[in-house]
């Protein structure tokens, strides 16, 4: 079975910090891009991040940017999305995607495989 599974999400204060990861199962990430995505409460999905298959290209959206880090771990088949300084429009349910490229793409570009989701509140 062919699988992400995020984990890593909870419940943080202001200016705190979280660490997302993003397993595969089934298949290798060697030759994947990742994404992660994020969508709130009302509003639309947004990739916050988003990283080559080597993990030696990145780019994040304005919204995040200096603040969250992507970075992979090939050997282990895990995707980490380091997050710091949180704020509370922070709040969301995130996702992780793979894509079946070696680069990242739009934003908007179909991904092969979702994770089901991790919930990351900003609250104090």
């Amino acid at each position: 079975q062919l699988q992400l599974v995020e984990s890593g999400g909870g419940l943080v204060q202001p200016g705190g910090s979280l660490r997302l990861s993003c397993a595969a199962s089934g298949f290798s990430l060697d030759a994947y891009a990742v994404g992660w995505f994020r969508q709130a409460p009302g509003k639309e999905r947004e990739r916050v991040a988003c990283g080559n298959s080597r993990g030696d290209i990145t780019n994040y959206a304005d919204s995040v940017k200096g603040r969250f880090t992507i970075s992979r771990d090939n050997a282990k088949g895990t995707v980490y999305l380091q997050m710091n300084s949180l704020k509370p429009e922070d709040t969301a349910i995130y996702y992780c995607a793979a894509l079946a490229l070696y680069y990242c793409t739009g934003p908007d570009y179909p991904y092969d495989y979702w994770g089901q989701g991790t919930q990351v509140t900003v609250s104090s």
